[in-house]
């Protein structure tokens, strides 16, 4: 989606940020877990909770990259009913309550399976912002990229600390909105300590884009969301997030997990 200066939501976070010398929390979890009617109530408390983005799943039945808890949390989900078609017929409801930006996080065969042109159309219709296709490589995705400029949605893309210089200039090329740069190797799941090698591909994406960047994987706790926010524009907090939303959600309904993200953002409950 765009603005009458056709700056995109998710651009224009950055720069609110920016402007108020901020840094942003962007925050992951799975739609359709524990249901979809769920996933609505808890897209407005995550928000309330102090996300500036969210990262909302398409549950996919073979997550390569993610840990165990978000892939029990894709397994829930899918049981459930939830499809990508089901998320994008859902979103605009969703959108009546929910400002913030949010980007489609998902792989790349839901897509192709729906078609390019057809989910460039629906996710923008749909309110959300744009998407980042996890397993989609550069070389790829030219066809991808073309059909969602088409549209005026972002594209997201990954990088890591195994990037060499010149793919990761490739990776920012190809990125608007934000770039997402993993902070370690492996899958995503929740780490008592900080990747040492985060802060050096930080640098590295500095000297090849003016992007916002924002770093993931691994973080669990305010401490690590203050520390990334030290050197990054925005922490990205995917797994902790679901895993309360799998302990605490049924108990403690959605004001358990605004709760949750508030002491992600605050460091207090």
């Amino acid at each position: 989606m765009t603005s009458s200066t056709s700056e995109s939501r998710i651009s224009s976070c950055f720069r609110s940020l920016r402007e108020r010398a901020a840094k942003g929390l962007v925050v992951y979890f799975t739609a359709g877990d524990p249901s979809l009617e769920a996933t609505g109530e808890l897209l407005a408390a995550v928000e309330r909770g102090g996300a500036d983005v969210i990262e909302l799943g398409v549950p996919f039945s073979d997550p390569l990259a993610d840990g165990p808890v978000i892939q029990r949390a894709s397994e829930r989900a899918l049981k459930g009913g939830a499809t990508l078609r089901k998320i994008l017929e859902c979103m605009p409801r969703w959108r009546e309550t929910v400002r913030v930006p949010i980007i489609l996080f998902t792989y790349f065969n839901p897509v192709l399976r729906y078609g390019l042109k057809r989910f460039a159309e629906d996710t923008s219709r749909a309110g959300a912002d744009g998407a980042l296709v996890v397993d989609l490589t550069p070389e790829e995705a030219e066809a991808y990229v073309a059909v969602m400029r088409a549209h005026h949605l972002d594209t997201v893309f990954l990088a890591s600390p195994t990037s060499p210089d010149q793919r990761l200039k490739l990776v920012a090329g190809i990125s608007t909105g934000f770039l997402y740069l993993i902070s370690r190797t492996g899958t995503t799941g929740e780490r008592s300590d900080l990747s040492a090698s985060a802060t050096a591909l930080v640098e590295r994406a500095r000297r090849v884009t003016s992007l916002p960047l924002a770093v993931g994987f691994g973080i669990s706790q305010p401490a690590q969301v203050r520390q990334v926010q030290e050197f990054a524009d925005a922490a990205v907090v995917g797994s902790a997030v679901v895993h309360a939303i799998e302990e605490r959600y049924h108990s403690g309904g959605a004001a358990a997990i605004e709760e949750f993200v508030r002491w992600l953002k605050e460091g207090s409950k």
